[in-house]
């Protein structure tokens, strides 16, 4: 990328069975992620430490909160975890069966309102849905649960473009991503325009398997960067739709980027451990790391989630 350097690096010690949701928070100058799995969230220090909260319930995302916390979409429900203090507050149950979904990959807007797709378990039906988490009416009772869009398995690779405008969403199992035009300030959607798809299969010629859409992030002209689950690399795209960028891994399953560091100019990529997927692909001892790549296009900076209406 116009003189980037492009070396992907391991961060050695980071090994998760499934790691995802990474984010950079500026003000400890440190990595979150969490492994779903490994049901724990984990955080890289400036020093290269490695710390990791274990969890009661699988964590889809995190995102940190405007009062120094972090937001967790368990499977049980949503809850405020201090890591200054371990304290794990509850918030909200979660608007789906815990014995058939879970939350899966999730994001704050620029409002500080909290999005979250579902994956069901079972992998059919398609009844993965995007959720909106509102705050509880005046006079009391518990926050509410909006529905967005729906019909999806396993629901992924959500980000906002640079204005707000557009809402990108991944549809991991239908190996494509849709678009929404959306307003920035109600957060309203109009209706879903396939963006992107991927072959399921091996390509002519002999190509290989490309892997499908996981998790993504967006820098500030407005690319959309995707992990490509079992296709063992990210992807930049343009706002147009066109392939801009390949950065290859050394494992078999990245699932999503995060910019951080520096001007935001490195690409940290989490990745699952799992086993060595259907189509044969080898696993590697490297599965479940996180890698960093410096990029010269620095991405977007994380929005937290507005905790003040759902404590009052």
């Amino acid at each position: 990328m116009r003189g980037a350097d492009m070396t992907v690096q391991s961060i050695a010690g980071s090994g998760s069975i499934l790691g995802e949701s990474p984010f950079w928070w500026p003000d400890e100058q440190a990595l979150y992620w969490c492994d779903i799995d490994g049901m724990a969230i984990l955080r890289l220090d400036p020093q290269g430490a490695i710390r990791r909260w274990p969890l009661p319930s699988q964590p889809g995302c995190i995102a940190p909160t405007d009062d120094g916390r972090l937001v967790v979409a368990m499977r049980d429900g949503l809850a405020l975890f201090d890591a200054r203090t371990s304290a794990l507050v509850r918030v909200a149950g979660p608007p789906y069966d815990p014995a058939l979904q879970r939350f899966n990959d999730g994001r704050c807007d620029a409002q500080g309102r909290l999005h979250v797709g579902t994956l069901v378990d079972a992998r059919t039906p398609a009844a993965g849905r995007l959720y909106q988490l509102d705050p509880p009416a005046r006079g009391g009772g518990p926050a509410q649960w909006t529905v967005l869009a729906g019909d999806r398995v396993v629901a992924n690779g959500l980000a906002f473009s640079p204005d707000g405008r557009r809402l990108y969403w991944a549809d991991t199992r239908g190996h494509r991503i849709e678009v929404f035009d959306r307003d920035p300030v109600s957060g309203a959607l109009g209706a879903p325009t396939e963006w992107l798809r991927f072959d399921t299969r091996e390509q002519s010629g002999g190509q290989r398997y490309g892997g499908r859409p996981d998790g993504a992030a967006v820098d500030v002209e407005g690319a959309y960067w995707v992990a490509m689950y079992e296709g063992s690399r990210v992807l930049r795209i343009l706002p147009d739709g066109r392939i801009a960028r390949e950065i290859a891994l050394p494992v078999p399953a990245p699932t999503m980027p995060a910019f951080g560091g520096p001007g935001l100019r490195t690409l940290f990529i989490t990745t699952a451990r799992g086993s060595p997927d259907a189509r044969g692909m080898p696993s590697s001892p490297l599965a479940g790391t996180v890698f960093r790549v410096e990029v010269d296009v620095p991405g977007l900076p994380v929005q937290p989630f507005g905790v003040a209406p759902f404590l009052a």
